[in-house]
């Protein structure tokens, strides 16, 4: 029989140990709710308050039992081993098959919720035979704590970016099954031999089931990410920030940042030669730019067409995204190897962070941004970041922004515009018609305040056969300004607040648009 210092030490072990897997299991459901509902302020704060509430409810079970604790205390833990396991492999899986997904992670994440609550009060009792009630609760509470650290680091810093949801849930797993093992082998003397044997053979029986399930998580998931897109996966990353999904059907490549399509080959000129050619003549050919987002090249391939361009900062926060298309020669041969020209320096950090710190000015810079769908994004496309860019700017600069769509979402597209009015930028307003997006919009401004009408005969004096476009001509220059009545508002303009971090409208102008038109 191992000595009481030695059980004591096992079981403070064992509550490190489920400590850091339990906020891992609360980080894991909420970042799948995120990948699957949207919104990830919002789909955190639901998802940890309801862990937190479920734990409250696990803690307040554990009163109403009288039996063997020991025993209910590894029973909860071989249910959180199994339930935490294959969280992400089943909700990737119901994903395709439910048209609400969100009810079975909010489920998951209050059963999980309800059993990691159960853990310290039944420690408690289990630690009782050894210490005084105020020794009992420091120590429980603080190894539990401390686990929730190393846990949250790990997520963020292991997890996440290298196992990815695919295999960090098996070793959450795997940590709460050692931990009943471990637990078992050192207080075998409170179960009696036939329930010994039993929880054993139950607990090879898991080992069994994890190690398989961990095998086959990849093609599973797979198989539920492939049975989302119509087209085949081809490339499929998985980082710290998004999940990365390139499909391909024939000879176009579809890219997809957290299942939110970003371009696709078959029509993406259509997008990125009118984010890039009309505002490179209307500023007289910038030679200094930066391009704020854009990993996959293509505004920067564009750009590269001028030859008095000098010099190109790209700012993407996601390094997975950038080496990809670096990398992989599928993908290099849309961006024409861009992000490896001698031009092109990469910078990896956030968009908002690198202007406030740079010392840099630019001629140009360049938004390529996902769609402000969220309270993050739509600080990049706050009234405090235009201002800020706009003191980065040279006094014959601009900026230009993708702005999502004029018609699917008008009062976003025109927060933009207003919002960077009142950043003291002179805008014209910009569409096209992108076959794989729908109708899309853009919003240039200029720091010297040029009108509307002397930005839009500029943009009229363009030669585009001097520029190598694959679609913008002469009859599209005159189009892309121009607008039809607002038929789709039914605020008025004067009604539209405009974007700023500490009133963030614009993520919700945007979620609220006429999507289901489309």
């Amino acid at each position: 029989m191992a000595p009481i210092k030695v059980k004591r030490r096992i079981l403070f072990l064992a509550l490190f140990a489920t400590g850091l897997s339990g906020i891992v299991a609360e980080y894991c459901f909420a970042t799948l709710s995120t990948y699957f509902i949207g919104d990830s302020v919002k789909q955190w704060s639901i998802v940890i308050s309801l862990m937190l509430f479920s734990m409250g409810l696990g803690s307040r079970i554990t009163k109403s039992f009288d039996g063997n604790v020991f025993k209910l205390f590894i029973f909860t833990e071989f249910a959180l081993s199994l339930l935490v396991s294959f969280s992400a492999v089943t909700t990737y899986y119901l994903a395709t098959q439910l048209e609400y997904v969100s009810i079975y992670i909010y489920s998951m994440a209050i059963l999980t919720g309800m059993l990691i609550g159960m853990e310290l009060p039944l420690a408690m009792r289990l630690n009782n035979d050894f210490q005084s009630l105020k020794l009992n609760v420091a120590n429980i509470l603080e190894k539990d704590y401390y686990g929730s650290l190393i846990g949250g680091l790990f997520f963020v810093f292991v997890g996440l970016p290298y196992l990815g949801l695919t295999h960090t849930p098996f070793i959450l797993g795997f940590i709460n099954l050692f931990v009943a093992i471990l637990l078992l082998v050192f207080f075998k003397n409170k179960l009696n031999k036939q329930e010994k044997n039993m929880l054993f053979a139950f607990a090879g029986l898991l080992v069994t089931i994890l190690i398989t399930g961990n095998i086959f998580a990849g093609k599973i998931i797979l198989h539920g990410e492939q049975s989302k897109y119509k087209d085949k996966i081809v490339f499929q990353e998985q980082s710290i920030y998004q999940k990365i999904v390139v499909t391909k059907w024939k000879n176009d490549y579809w890219l997809y940042l957290n299942d939110n399509l970003q371009f696709s080959t078959f029509d993406e000129p259509m997008y990125h030669e009118v984010l890039v050619h009309p505002v490179m003549h209307i500023l007289d050919k910038p030679k200094n730019v930066l391009i704020l987002g854009g990993g996959d090249g293509c505004a920067a391939r564009e750009l590269l067409k001028y030859p008095s361009l000098e010099h190109i900062t790209l700012v993407d926060l996601d390094k997975k995204l950038t080496d990809l298309f670096i990398n992989e020669s599928e993908l290099t041969n849309i961006n024409e190897k861009s992000l490896t020209n001698e031009k092109v320096r990469i910078i990896n950090q956030d968009g908002f962070k690198y202007v406030t710190d740079t010392k840099e000015f630019f001629d140009l810079i360049l938004i390529d941004l996902p769609d402000p769908r969220n309270v993050e994004l739509a600080r990049l496309y706050s009234k405090e970041f235009y201002e800020l860019c706009r003191l980065k700017l040279t006094p014959n600069g601009g900026l230009i922004t993708q702005a999502g769509s004029p018609y699917y979402t008008p009062y976003a597209y025109k927060c933009i515009e207003k919002t960077m009015e009142k950043a003291n930028y002179s805008v014209l307003a910009l569409h096209n018609q992108v076959l794989s997006m729908g109708e899309w919009g853009w919003i240039l401004g200029t720091k010297n305040q040029l009108s509307k009408q002397e930005m839009i005969t500029k943009l009229n004096q363009l030669d585009t056969q001097i520029i190598a476009t694959k679609w913008l001509n002469k009859e599209a220059i005159q189009l892309i300004t121009s607008f039809g009545k607002d038929f789709f508002k039914k605020k008025k303009l004067d009604s539209i607040e405009i974007n700023q971090i500490s009133n963030p409208v614009l993520y919700e102008y945007y979620n609220k648009g006429n999507w289901d038109i489309y």
